[in-house]
Parts: structure tokens; sequence; C-alpha cells
């Protein structure tokens, strides 16, 4: 395979799990396309600059800018600027988590804040290496476009120097990312009489993605994201739930003020918002490219929805069924006919992905044998990865819901594996001479499916 090494005969390949990397490569697809041509922007502090993990990072970020995803990062240096501060004995104290910013200081700021945009630019400009994308080569653009205003006076003490963002000029940004460049702002704004503030760098990153209009907020902190009172990641949260854990007093002091941002950010039309550490390697990219992600997201819309089926999830809902049809768990349908039937279905959505299944069938039937209006539930399929969510139960109640809104008052289910589940859920056997004629038609007396019946009246 390799042209230009002819004594390479010796060499072995590192092992690899080759069937773990398809997985992973196919459930990375429909990010891939939906991510492309969004704009995100990366909030990352000085404190991450420190650690080892930094390089991964912006290798990460190199990587998604050759997805063509437009991307704004805001850098902060506070942990740079304590350096630079107690080398010269600065006592700099903090307000409200706002520093107090006298001239001496801003200048530290401005050493400190050209510092970490040098070596992120140094950084990101190298491209790709070591990998086989090391020739693609990253286009880096800082600019001018924070107009800042003095924060005031807190709890009596005037932060001087220290602002706040009083416009941004959304123009200039878009330009840069029109043209390609990986956008990098630092934590500083200018006022038109000429004065230089101090800014907090997740405030800065809030107010742009929310005058861009970023399709998401990306939050680097030392945790994986925000947990609860006894330690665990919370994988998803509403802005609400998320201020509520700060009003609990819930959150460690290193992801409050991350959190806050994030939660001004979505609140501001940001669709979703993502804090996740800097020390895991490879969190970034899991967080953007798998279902379940490697920190906290806040959002204000469900993150897991139950809804009808449409035409486009025929073929997710054909790749769900797919391996029970060959195993024989369930008759293999007609493509044709599915696709023509996908007003029957319903499904759970994930993030974008199909990973639960229901049809309800309608039988009418008038006969002196049926006079209830039947209903059969068909095609109840989980995804392997979310078989202990209760999904299954969550899409059988949505299922016999829309039944009883239908004026259905039984449904039944033909199963050959599954029948002491559906019986723990309210159903009893039956038999094939209760189906209705045209199911009865087309029972197949091989299979030996269980007939179940559950009255919705």
């Amino acid at each position: 395979m390799n042209d230009n090494n002819e004594n390479n005969n010796d060499f072995t390949p590192p092992p690899a799990d080759y069937g773990q990397l398809v997985k992973w490569f196919r459930q990375a697809t429909p990010y891939i396309n939906a991510h492309r041509h969004k704009t995100f922007v990366i909030s990352l502090g000085g404190e991450a600059l420190l650690d080892a993990n930094i390089s991964n990072i912006i290798h990460d970020i190199a990587l998604l800018n050759s997805l063509s995803i437009r991307i704004v990062i805001v850098h902060g240096c506070r942990a740079q600027l304590q350096n630079k501060l107690a080398e010269k004995n600065i006592n700099s104290p903090l307000v409200e988590g706002l520093r107090v910013t006298d001239a001496a200081t801003m200048d530290k700021v401005i050493e400190a804040a050209s510092l970490v945009r040098s070596q992120l630019e140094t950084r990101l400009s190298m491209g790709l290496a070591p990998s086989a994308m090391h020739s693609v080569k990253v286009r880096v653009a800082s600019a001018n476009v924070i107009t800042a205003k003095p924060a005031g006076i807190i709890n009596g003490v005037d932060l001087q120097l220290t602002g706040t963002v009083r416009n941004i000029d959304t123009l200039a940004i878009t330009s840069l990312l029109d043209t390609g460049n990986v956008v990098l702002l630092s934590a500083l704004g200018y006022s038109p009489s000429g004065d230089c503030f101090n800014l907090a760098y997740d405030h800065v990153a809030t107010e742009i993605a929310q005058s861009l209009a970023a399709d998401k907020l990306i939050a680097f902190t030392q945790l994986s994201g925000i947990h609860d009172h006894d330690g665990h990641l919370i994988r998803e949260l509403t802005p609400a739930s998320a201020a509520q854990l700060i009003t609990d007093q819930t959150l460690a002091p290193a992801v409050l003020p991350l959190a806050k941002a994030a939660i001004a950010a979505v609140k501001g039309g940001v669709p979703r918002a993502h804090i996740m550490s800097y020390c895991d390697d490879g969190a970034l990219l899991q967080e953007l490219y798998s279902v379940d992600g490697a920190g906290t997201l806040i959002s204000q819309a469900n993150f897991e929805q139950i809804r009808s089926a449409s035409a486009d999830d025929v073929s997710a809902i054909i790749e769900m069924i797919s391996p029970l049809e060959e195993q024989g768990v369930l008759v293999r349908r007609d493509r044709e006919k599915l696709a023509a039937e996908i007003d029957y279905f319903t499904v759970i959505e994930r993030d974008g992905l199909i990973i639960a299944i229901a049809a309800l069938y309608p039988y009418q039937t008038d006969s002196a044998k049926h006079h209830a209006t039947l209903g059969e539930i068909a095609c109840i399929v989980t995804h392997a990865d979310y078989r202990n969510g209760n999904r299954g139960a969550r899409l059988l109640e949505t299922i016999e819901n829309q039944a009883q809104a239908m004026g259905i008052e039984q449904v039944f289910v033909l199963t050959t594996q599954t029948a002491h589940w559906f019986i723990e859920n309210g159903f009893s056997e039956g038999s094939v001479a209760e189906l209705p004629e045209e199911k009865q038609s087309l029972y197949n007396y091989q299979r030996n499916a269980k007939v179940l019946f559950k009255p919705l009246a």
C-alpha cells in the first residue's frame, strides 16, 4: 500500500479496534453533516493553556476548522496574569469575581493577553501535525472588534479599568469567518476615547455568541461539566434547571462563572451551550460527535423528544429494524410499504438521531364478533445503546394515548420474544381467532407468535 517505502516489510501497524472505529464514524456522520458551516464560539481560559492536554485541544479545534465549522475563540489569561502580578508584587483584589484593574495591573493584563494570544496563534498555525493532515494550515485572524465601557463601582469599590462589553463589530468578525479564518479574540475592549478595558473572557464569549447568532457556545473548565449534589455529571440541563443549581449553591467555584455565561447565552438565543473539561483528551470531539457527549449541555429544547415519524425517518427506521428482521425477531417489512405507512410510526429522537420506534395500525371491526375498534401496536424497537432508559415503556404509553384519541378501545400485539414485557405492561394473552379477520389471514403459524390484548377503556 506504501509505494514510497519498498523496504517497509517489517512495519506492523498498531493494534486497533476497527469495529469500534466504524461504529463511531457511522454514529458521527449525522453530526459531521449537521455542524458543517455552523458557527461555534469557544471560550478558553488561560489555565487551559497550562494544562498538558492543550496540544490535543488545539489539534481538535484545527480539525473542526477543516470540517468547515466557523470558529471564534475567546481566550482568557487569568493564570498568566497572576504570575506577572506576583513577579511585580502588584496587589489586584477581586470583587465578586471581577478584578480591580488599575493602570499598573492593566499593563500586565495586556502583556498576559498578548502572550496567550501569541501562543494560541502559533499552535493553531502549526496545522494538524503530526497527522496525515499536517499540511493543512489554519488561518488565524485577530481583530479589534469589542467596544467596552467601565464596569463601574461594585460594593463601594471602583473597578477602574475593568469593563463590560458595550458593542461588538459582528460585521468584521463575519467577514473574517467568511474567508475561512479561525477568529482569535482577547478579552480586551476599547472605548471611543482610546481607553483599554480588562474584560471577563466568559462574558465576552457570551456576548459574541449572542451577537453572531452562533449555533453553539463551548466552554472549557477543569471539571468535566456540571455535577449534582452527589458529584455525578449532569449531561443535560435547561437554563432554568441550571439556574436552580446556582441558587442551591450546588456548583463548584470553577464551573460557576461558565455556567452563568452558558445560561445567559442560551437565554439570549444561542441554541446550545456546552461545558467540558480541558483536561480530558478528546472531550471536544466526543461532545460534538457522539450522542451522549463528554460534558454538560445547556439547551432550551428537549434533548430527547417523542414525535411522529416523517418520510425523512424511513432510512433510520430500516436501519434499526433490519438486524431484528434478520434474526427473525421481527417480520420483514416491504420497504415501499413501510415508506407508505410512515404516518403510523412514532419515534424517539435524541439530538437528531432516531433511537426508538413504534407503530400503531388501526383496524375497524364492525362484525358481531368484534364490536370494538382495535389497534395493533407493532415494531417497538429501541437502539441497542439505549435499552436501559425505559424508552420502550414511554413509547408504549404514547402509542396507547394516540389509540385512545382515535377512539380505539383495545390494542393487540404479536410477539415471539417479548411477551413477558407486554404482560408486565398490562397485556393479557388471547387467541388468533380474536384478531381482526384481515390480520388472521396474515398470521404465520410457523412463527407461532403470541397474541396479546390490552383494553384501553
